[in-house]
């Protein structure tokens, strides 16, 4: 699920304040009463409404990786996973297994046909 807007959080503070009470705003605004409470002592405490970045580990090919990547393909249509392993290790300094550069590569729009790399069909599903 995702994070509460930091709008709508704003929006349900200022409810509190002009008397609404804990429970109605969180049936107005359709949350739990337990993020109204929440809402609320970040406010009286003068702290930040915005959500919280979202835990885990940051993503391994970054967007600069990314675009050279994407260079690559256009440049090397029939290179191997293991060649364009290589050439993010040589180029960005980036160590990554050949499960990445294919996840990568997928997320991208790139399908592997027969010997080559190609961009995925808008039709093909």
């Amino acid at each position: 699920m995702n994070a509460y807007s930091e709008d709508l959080r704003k929006k349900i503070v200022e409810a509190l304040r002009r008397g609404t009470t804990k429970s109605e705003a969180a049936r107005s605004f359709g949350v739990s009463r337990s993020s109204v409470k929440r809402y609320a002592k970040l406010a009286e405490e003068g702290r930040s409404l915005a959500p919280k970045r979202r835990p885990g580990s940051r993503p391994k090919l970054d967007e600069r990786a990314r675009k050279l990547l994407e260079a690559d393909m256009e440049e090397r249509p029939a290179a191997t996973l293991s060649e364009r392993r290589e050439y993010l290790g040589r180029v960005a300094g980036i160590s990554v297994s050949k499960s990445t550069v294919s996840r990568m590569l997928r997320r991208l729009g790139w399908s592997r046909k027969k010997d080559r790399w190609e961009r995925q069909s808008a039709t093909s599903s």
